[in-house]
């Protein structure tokens, strides 16, 4: 409820109906231990959160925070964003400080930057051991907050030519991590020009996306 009466007190500020207030909050990217590059994607959130401050009116701090899992900061950030390529390893209290954030309201979002999909599948389990990932359906309200999405998330890039998947744990009714595969929907939030054969409306596509994300996460009860 706290994220809900935030979210309305921040959209107030930038319609005028307020004075303007300090950032409400700022977005985070999760640096994880094993080896994998959880640093890719350099200008991915920067870009959405300069979209949602547009688009959604929002009151985003400009630049993203970098938190690791045993760091007490964890709690403050609403919206946690993973991604990478390669290995991911939580020890057991980092995966248990995962699940304290998760329970009490934050919310991850996991974007498989190709290859990450072996890896953070059983880290996972670690976190919610009781969970499976479910693919949500096309109906899920993720898929309909200010952009419509009625086919699902935007395919970015081939990587094995598969249809994109969005995947969830629910924890006692509640979407608490949204698993983006065969989509590399953070490659799409990246700078114009970053990937050459990545256009404009992609680009757009997947920013819309990602603001469905940011609402979802910072409105959800």
């Amino acid at each position: 409820m706290l994220k809900k009466l935030s979210f309305v007190v921040l959209l107030l500020c930038s319609l005028g109906a307020m004075p303007p207030a300090a950032p409400s909050y700022q977005l985070a990217k999760l640096h994880y231990g094993g080896g994998g590059d959880w640093y890719a994607n350099k200008t991915s959130l920067p870009n959405l959160i300069n979209f949602c401050n547009q688009a959604l009116h929002t009151n985003l701090a400009p630049d993203e925070a970098t938190v690791e899992l045993d760091q007490p900061e964890l709690l403050t950030y609403p919206f946690l964003h993973m991604t990478g390529h390669g290995n991911v390893s939580f020890t057991t209290a980092e995966a248990q400080n995962l699940r304290r954030y998760l329970i009490g309201g934050g919310f991850l979002h996991i974007d498989d930057n190709y290859g990450l999909d072996k890896f953070i599948r059983p880290e996972m389990k670690k976190v919610f051991p009781e969970l499976e990932f479910v693919e949500l359906p096309f109906s899920h309200p993720i898929y309909h907050q200010k952009y419509q999405f009625p086919k699902g998330l935007p395919k970015v890039h081939e990587h094995d030519g598969k249809r994109p998947q969005g995947f969830g744990l629910v924890y006692k009714g509640r979407l608490v991590c949204f698993y983006t595969f065969e989509c590399d929907l953070g490659n799409g939030w990246e700078d114009v020009g970053t990937y050459p054969e990545d256009t404009p409306a992609v680009h757009d596509a997947a920013l819309r996306m990602g603001a469905n994300l940011v609402s979802y996460a910072l409105t959800q009860d």
